[in-house]
């Protein structure tokens, strides 16, 4: 039913990872091989682009949908509806922004100090012209086909570049003055495909499938036994969860079975003080989707 365009590139791993864990595995032949397929009766078809494109191949309705970054959409200027933020990018779950960096040594703390004619090097001229066009600078901009950090100083004088942790623009000896834009990755979908009642259906399933899979993800479900009302009001007292623990009675009135979901990272701390208060029979067990 649907054809979907998923990103090549630096997204490429993070987003086959998300699609496998929320049962949607895309299969292909090889690592360089650009068609593919979902084993899935609602996908027709499955191809993966660089992210630049996918906006506009989506807008002219050579896909249903696809995955890709704000920061394409805004850039291409693309006419596609957002059913949503999938918060995850390459390496962590934050947004990437596009920034505004300058040599450590220059004098400029914001954007209203770079003098008129500032050569600047990015991959998202559209952006970035629109950008200092509305702050009134005169800026010479130049498209970078990779490797932007590197041209400052002494190709340009100033840098637009995409970043997750900023770690890359440090160690090119550069620091960020200002940002343009934040950036999600994105479920994107073509404005007709959207309008066609089974095929919006179809991608409002899919989407919850890969939002669950992201919800769950550093969060494990905690199953435990307590003997005693005293022991259980106690663990409750400890265990957070999405809105409250389940609670029920065991058999034969041996005590209660509670269970719930907590964050990973907490769980270190949280079981041995469950079981300082009573708790018995602890299990851990990890989710792959949460559906709300």
């Amino acid at each position: 039913m649907l054809k979907i365009v998923l990103p090549k590139g630096s997204l490429e791993k993070a987003t086959l990872e998300l699609f496998e864990a929320a049962d949607l595995k895309v299969k292909r032949s090889s690592s360089v091989q650009y068609s593919a397929s979902i084993n899935d009766p609602r996908v027709e078809e499955v191809r993966i682009l660089r992210p630049q494109e996918i906006p506009q191949y989506v807008a002219e309705g050579l896909f249903d949908f696809g995955i890709t970054g704000r920061d394409w959409v805004e850039e291409t200027s693309s006419d596609v509806v957002s059913l949503g933020e999938l918060k995850y990018s390459k390496a962590t779950s934050d947004p990437v922004r596009l920034v505004v960096a300058v040599p450590n040594e220059s004098d400029v703390v914001a954007v209203e100090d770079l003098p008129a004619g500032v050569k600047v090097s990015t991959e998202y001229p559209e952006l970035t012209k629109r950008f200092f066009a509305d702050r009134g600078i005169d800026a010479d901009i130049r498209l970078s086909y990779g490797a932007t950090e590197a041209k400052v100083p002494d190709i340009v004088d100033v840098a637009v570049d995409l970043t997750e942790t900023g770690r890359a623009l440090r160690a090119a000896g550069l620091r960020i003055i200002d940002t343009i834009i934040s950036s999600y990755t994105e479920f994107v979908a073509n404005k007709a495909s959207y309008a066609d009642p089974e095929k919006r259906h179809a991608m409002e399933q899919l989407l919850t499938l890969l939002q669950g899979s992201l919800d769950a993800r550093g969060q494990v479900l905690v199953k435990l036994n307590v003997a005693s009302e005293g022991a259980l009001s106690s663990v409750v007292d400890l265990l957070p969860s999405m809105k409250s623990p389940t609670v029920n009675q065991l058999h034969n009135g041996a005590g209660y079975a509670i269970e719930s979901v907590v964050a990973k990272d907490t769980i270190n701390i949280l079981i041995p003080q469950l079981r300082d208060v009573g708790a018995t029979d602890i299990l851990e067990i990890p989710l792959s989707k949460i559906i709300e």
